[in-house]
């Protein structure tokens, strides 16, 4: 994925070193946005290997609205880091909750407030079936009012979708992003979750757009990005997903075909 490596030598030349909340310190960019077409490929990096089921059960942690990792540990620890045992393994009202949890109030019979949800991922897949042509398809997973309550204040913080030419596309915008570790699997979470959309609304995948406000490179990960830049992308594999409703997909209902990729690189994550 050209682009990607593309953002990596960007953010190694012109990137500013800077100190952080985590004490390693970063070389960011402000700033940085590209786009994939996603009609070439599935987008999972090859000049480093990465694990196509933690993307997916990632996904499917977040489509569940669930504020813990209690279930998601069972597959996989890239949730870990950020919270323990002793919190009972809660992360909060993040991500998922607020993509298919948002809380509103409306007055009851009785006058008093009372507590609804709203699903914002069903809201827009209603939009692109009866609205295709709208300009309002966004959800939100930034919350203000629950910033001091969860575990990591959202970093891909709202994504919105476009239709045009039968195509979905889809535009993330990310205010900080940690190039080695997370753009990866962000880029390949926001891939399966436009085709998913996209099979559910009767359309072709189209382009992926995203734009980080904070690209940063941590300087501990510096040699193991050098290394992929040193690699030749292989060709992108094809992502197959079953054929059923959106909200009846489970993990066994993905597969990725002829994903060929360069000897996994270990990154150490920064809290």
């Amino acid at each position: 994925m050209r682009a990607y490596l593309d953002m990596v030598k960007t953010v190694l030349e012109e990137g500013i070193r800077q100190p952080n909340r985590t004490g390693m310190d970063t070389l960011s960019y402000f700033g940085y946005h590209y786009k994939i077409n996603l009609q070439d490929g599935f987008p999972l990096l090859t000049t480093k290997k990465i694990y196509f089921s933690s993307v997916i059960r990632e996904l499917l942690w977040y489509l569940s609205g669930e504020t813990h990792i209690r279930n998601l540990r069972k597959y996989t620890k890239i949730w870990d880091a950020w919270t323990s045992a002793e919190k009972n393994w809660e992360v909060g009202k993040m991500y998922g909750y607020q993509w298919v949890n948002w809380e509103k109030y409306t007055p009851g019979e009785d006058g008093q407030l009372q507590l609804e949800h709203f699903n914002q991922i069903n809201y827009v897949i209603d939009l692109i079936k009866t609205k295709p042509q709208s300009r309002r398809m966004v959800v939100s997973a930034w919350n203000p009012a629950v910033l001091d309550e969860i575990a990591l204040p959202s970093c891909h913080a709202f994504f919105m979708f476009k239709v045009a030419h039968g195509r979905l596309n889809c535009h993330l915008t990310q205010r900080s992003g940690d190039i080695a570790l997370g753009i990866p699997f962000n880029v390949a979470n926001y891939a399966v979750l436009t085709q998913m959309i996209a099979q559910e609304t009767g359309l072709e995948v189209g382009e992926f757009s995203h734009y980080i406000n904070d690209a940063h490179i941590y300087v501990n990960h510096i040699q193991g990005l050098e290394k992929q830049l040193s690699r030749e992308p292989l060709p992108l594999p094809r992502l197959e997903i079953a054929k059923k409703p959106f909200w009846e997909l489970q993990f066994e209902d993905f597969t990725v075909r002829d994903y060929q990729h360069h000897p996994a690189i270990k990154f150490d994550v920064a809290v």
